[in-house]
């Protein structure tokens, strides 16, 4: 039997421009290298973050924007299963009401750059992020969902919906 797979917890934070384009780094470093995505970053979990505190600082870290909690909302939380068959992930996605003036310079983990949401699919994004996390991005974003998502790398990608809060 294989070892078990490391549960790994992280954050993406779906941040735009006051044109309403979407900010993506092209990541230099994996998971995801050379694709497009939204910001984010595992949880300190030796220091007890919360996932909001992780959005907050991985939001400050990349990009300079300086925001708080009250500028997050948390849309969904995606309980990923074998995720490239390297680990098992719980991923908690946010939108940042607060937009960002201008494209952060590039940094370690890769360049960035804004992007109209009609325009995302035509760049290279990982096939996860195409059939799943842009689709809940569009239909969830202004109220909440729990998935599951069974990721093992020799079966085709599914998304279960274990529960939709509606928005207020």
């Amino acid at each position: 039997m294989p070892p078990p797979l490391a549960h790994k917890i992280a954050v993406l934070v779906f941040i735009q421009n006051s044109q309403g384009e979407q900010l993506l780094l092209l990541r230099a470093k994996a998971p995801n290298q050379g694709s497009w995505s939204p910001i984010g970053g595992k949880l300190e979990t030796g220091t007890g973050e919360s996932p909001f505190e992780c959005a907050v600082r991985e939001t400050g870290e990349e990009t300079g924007h300086l925001i708080t909690t009250a500028d997050l909302h948390l849309f969904a939380m995606v309980a990923e299963k074998s995720y490239e068959g390297s680990a098992h992930w719980l991923m908690f996605l946010f939108d940042c009401k607060r937009p960002l003036p201008t494209l952060p310079p590039a940094m370690s983990e890769g360049r960035f750059g804004f992007f109209a949401r009609d325009a995302i699919d035509a760049l290279a994004i990982p096939d996860s992020d195409r059939t799943a996390l842009w689709p809940i991005y569009d239909q969830h974003r202004r109220q909440f969902v729990a998935l599951r998502a069974d990721c093992h790398p020799d079966e085709p990608l599914q998304i279960t919906v274990e529960q939709i809060t509606p928005a207020n």
